[in-house]
């Protein structure tokens, strides 16, 4: 055996349907779309969810929920991550473009200093948001917290 005689098992292929190939071939005339309809015209294509002119089931089942406009999304990171960060590159201060350079958050990403974990040193944070335990473990190690102010104003407002 080599690559000469190397072929597909049988069954596994099979030749397409020749349509519209002449009254001879079987598939001739309509082509296997039957006659007029629907269906039949060129340039057919059903929508998505159609269920043959019933009600479908979008439209059956109610509308409820709200999504606010004004909601503020933001990627939250724990103390635990600052500080293994902090301690890895050896940093005193961490913003959002020190975590961004190192995968830690995207880069249109609200940042949300989180409370889980502790800080061993004082570092001085900069985010768009802190939790109140976060706040509080900073600044018991004489840390600094720095809120990046054009998010906060429009979070009272």
């Amino acid at each position: 055996m080599d690559l000469s005689n190397l072929k597909p098992a049988k069954g596994a292929t099979k030749n397409n349907k020749r349509m519209g190939r002449g009254q001879g071939s079987g598939k001739g005339g309509t082509s296997g779309k039957g006659h007029k309809g629907q269906k039949a015209g060129t340039g057919y294509n059903r929508k998505r969810g159609f269920e043959g002119g019933q009600t479908s089931l979008t439209r059956r089942l109610p509308k409820f929920g709200f999504t606010n406009p004004t909601r503020v999304e933001y990627k939250g990171i724990n103390l635990d991550a600052i500080q293994a960060l902090a301690e890895a590159k050896g940093l005193k201060t961490i913003d959002p473009d020190v975590l961004r350079s190192n995968g830690l958050i995207a880069r249109n990403d609200k940042l949300k200093v989180l409370g889980r974990g502790e800080i061993k040193a004082a570092l001085t944070i900069t985010a768009h948001a802190f939790s109140a335990s976060a706040k509080a473990a900073i600044e018991e190690k004489g840390g600094k917290t720095e809120v990046i102010a054009a998010i906060a104003a429009k979070a009272e407002a």
